[in-house]
């Protein structure tokens, strides 16, 4: 009888232990895990951004000044 009360109080032991690593180990996830969201948020803002820009119609560009035209000298 007191064989089975001490694994259940081991159990319960290892039970908080093994809470209590999981919680500490986690806890410096969650900021990777908030950094990386942030990061994801920005590259698809930037994304956004240069989507709108490839989007949005062009003028056309001046056209270029008229070259007068000089006919060459004909040594024949």
């Amino acid at each position: 009888m007191i064989d089975v009360l001490w694994v259940l109080v081991g159990i319960f032991i290892g039970s908080i232990g093994g809470i209590l690593t999981i919680s500490l180990v986690s806890a410096g996830k969650f900021d990777d895990l908030q950094n990386e969201i942030q990061d994801l948020r920005n590259q698809r803002q930037l994304l956004k951004e240069e989507i709108h820009r490839l989007n949005v119609p062009k003028s056309k560009p001046t056209p270029r000044k008229k070259r007068s035209y000089r006919p060459r000298n004909k040594k024949r």
